[in-house]
């Protein structure tokens, strides 16, 4: 069994603490015919590179019937600049057309597997997953991106295609687990290259 979520299984309910100070379920998107949630956080380089380029493709596919759902899990033990506090912050200064979750506790990482921060789950109408892995070939450095794997996989799934690539490697920081070195990935996730 595959550590992380694979294509074809279903989307995996989550009740989290939102920036704007409500809690979500996975059913207060039913109104969405996809959504792609995808774990990202408040440090990481290859967040804070790609940033730009997913609010440009969350805002291309809105109107797509599309939501983008981030998840923050990592510990803010590990990094102070990942607390829920500075999720706030975060959304204050940067508007990202996302409901931004806290996953304190990483139940939700664990669910999903999650490896990487950002990684991306796309899910069709049913909630099934369609795609999973990295948003772009170059997150840190997007001047240097030549593919867009997310926005491919969502024109793909909006204009009724099946995904032609439905798993990519997702590219950057590990997740920080609690009480666990910044490098550590649960073992069960090694059978991943």
């Amino acid at each position: 069994m595959s550590f992380t979520l694979q294509p074809g299984q279903k989307a995996i309910d989550f009740e989290l603490k939102a920036t704007d100070g409500r809690r979500y379920r996975l059913a207060d998107f039913s109104k969405n015919r996809f959504l792609v949630i995808f774990f990202t956080c408040n440090h990481c380089p290859y967040v804070i590179g790609s940033d730009e380029v997913t609010r440009a493709t969350a805002e291309n596919f809105k109107n797509k019937d599309v939501a983008f759902i981030g998840i923050n899990s990592n510990s803010e033990k590990t990094y102070e600049e990942d607390s829920f506090d500075n999720m706030v912050k975060r959304m204050d200064t940067h508007k990202f057309p996302w409901v931004y979750l806290y996953d304190k506790d990483q139940s939700v990482a664990k669910a999903y597997g999650a490896l990487r921060t950002p990684h991306f789950y796309v899910f069709d109408e049913n909630r099934k997953l369609v795609y999973t892995g990295r948003g772009v070939d170059s997150p840190r450095d997007t001047s240097r991106m030549t593919v867009n794997d997310l926005y491919r996989a969502l024109e793909e799934l909006t204009s009724g295609k099946p995904v032609s690539v439905p798993v990519t490697n997702p590219i950057g920081c590990n997740v920080k687990w609690d009480g666990r070195d910044a490098h550590w990935m649960p073992p069960e996730a090694c059978d991943l290259v």
